[in-house]
């Protein structure tokens, strides 16, 4: 099974950034969570860190996470694992995307998610888009930390 990470980058407002995938990409014009695939020997937080600065120019901070979800599109099952973060620097923009939009809970439904993601978007909406899991490192976890 291929681990990916997704990252809900909170903005302080009560709302994170969803990306929409660029043309030509499998899932096409559907919005996810950035994020992307673990290298070996990869924790989850350290993935998402370069990850999100490969993809949108940002560094974040890990804060907690979200439920894992178990997905097949048909080319091998995925675990995604949501992270929530925080901006530490730079502004998003799409290297990969078609178009970011900052959403609060009661706009998630108005956007056509990819199905590995909507389990996580529900999650975030039914927290209200505070609060979440720890993950057991607690606030502050860097790209170093375990995760």
């Amino acid at each position: 099974m291929i681990e990916v990470v997704a990252g809900l980058i909170e903005d302080g407002a009560g709302r994170v950034l969803a990306c929409q995938r660029g043309e030509g990409a499998h899932l096409a014009g559907k919005w996810e969570f950035p994020g992307g695939k673990l290298e070996a020997g990869e924790s989850p937080c350290v993935a998402l860190v370069r990850e999100l600065d490969e993809e949108l120019g940002v560094e974040v901070e890990v804060t907690g996470r979200l439920s894992p979800v178990e997905w097949d599109y048909g080319r091998g099952p995925i675990r995604l694992i949501p992270l929530r973060c925080r901006l530490l620097g730079g502004s998003p923009h799409p290297h990969e995307h078609q178009a970011l939009r900052w959403i609060r809970p009661a706009e998630a439904g108005s956007l056509d998610w990819a199905e590995a993601d909507l389990p996580i978007v529900a999650e975030w909406v039914a927290a209200d888009g505070d609060g979440g899991k720890e993950d057991g490192g607690g606030p502050g976890m860097r790209g170093d930390a375990q995760g």
